[in-house]
């Protein structure tokens, strides 16, 4: 590989990448999404959902916590009413993050209450469409992490998404606490992730998403947890940046769904991936949160970080490589992932 090249969008996209942050219901592009809404119509003439391309309109990305949450509500989880639709959108999402390169995909999604099926029904049918879909995709792996909501569920609704992580491991792999972040307690899941990270099960946690918390000491709440990974880590104080290099935590970043979002004052130049970046202990896995929102696949991701912070492609080699160390797929998916990234180092030419 010749790396006094630029990093272009080919290199980009003929990289080898992973994907660890990435919501199902947020990746669902709007395609997709104007694909149900139709099936809705055609079935229902009253269904009186708005068409994804009116609420969603090409081009639209800036989307702030209020409005994506809102849109959530009152939208997205108004297509996504029944198995099927659940598995049409999930193939949807998978046959997406394949055409971009991605070879190991950690897909997360919150187990919502549903009057059409259980919990438990919705968990068998993403994972029997993942397996599906790898069947005739032999490169990609992807597995499931289950995401508990810090503003609805209960102790108790935590303890039963445990359970059902634990019951569907090895495809399930590891839990998440998502949600509002300026809702909820965070202690009150605690029992729940001992009883995950007991059962050999990846913990990661959404972590200083806001400037605020919702509560005071919320993020040493949350690394008393022991998590593996955090997620987005924007505000985080400096006292706690020299605990997170001990533990030497991975740091799944989502630069377009920050800037976008308006997280933190600034553009891409501001992004705490500048901080992170370079730090050895913590790996930085570059995601894309929720793609059909803000339309950059991981390799736009990987580009705008090339752009913004003058990295080589030795640089973005390194990026990737360290990132699958904190995976959630075991010893022989890591080996599987370090061998392709041997081999496009050998092999790229262009």
């Amino acid at each position: 590989m010749n790396t006094t090249k630029p990093v272009d969008a080919a290199f980009a996209k003929s990289l080898p990448k992973i994907e660890l942050h990435a919501h199902l219901s947020g990746s669902v592009s709007r395609q997709c999404l104007h694909e149900l809404w139709l099936q809705k119509r055609a079935a229902d003439p009253t269904f009186d959902i708005p068409d994804p391309w009116v609420v969603m309109p090409p081009g639209k990305v800036d989307y702030t916590l209020d409005t994506f949450f809102n849109t959530f509500g009152t939208f997205t989880y108004h297509l996504l009413t029944d198995l099927s639709s659940i598995t049409y959108a999930t193939t949807s999402v998978l046959t997406n993050f394949h055409a971009d390169g991605i070879k190991y995909l950690e897909l997360r999604t919150i187990p919502r209450p549903s009057p059409h099926f259980t919990q438990e029904a919705y968990i068998t049918t993403i994972l029997s469409t993942i397996t599906a879909f790898t069947e005739h995709h032999p490169d990609l792996t992807a597995r499931l992490i289950l995401s508990l909501d810090r503003g609805e569920h209960t102790p108790t609704d935590a303890d039963a998404i445990v359970n059902l992580a634990i019951a569907h491991k090895p495809l399930v792999v590891g839990v998440d606490i998502a949600g509002n972040p300026s809702k909820g307690d965070m202690a009150t899941f605690g029992p729940a992730l001992a009883k995950a990270k007991a059962a050999g099960l990846g913990v990661t946690v959404h972590f200083a998403e806001v400037k605020t918390p919702a509560r005071e000491g919320e993020l040493e709440t949350i690394l008393g947890f022991g998590p593996d990974r955090l997620g987005h880590a924007i505000h985080v104080p400096e006292e706690l940046r020299g605990e997170i290099v001990r533990r030497r935590l991975g740091l799944e970043l989502c630069m377009s769904c920050n800037v976008h979002a308006k997280l933190f004052e600034g553009g891409f130049l501001e992004h705490h991936f500048r901080e992170w970046w370079r730090v050895e202990e913590c790996p930085v896995v570059l995601c894309t949160d929720d793609v059909g929102f803000f339309c950059s696949p991981v390799s736009n991701e990987y580009l705008l970080a090339a752009e913004h912070f003058d990295l080589t492609r030795a640089d973005v080699m390194d990026i990737a490589r360290r990132a699958v160390r904190v995976i959630f797929g075991g010893e022989d998916e890591k080996k599987r992932l370090y061998r392709l990234l041997d081999e496009f180092e050998a092999g790229y030419r262009a």
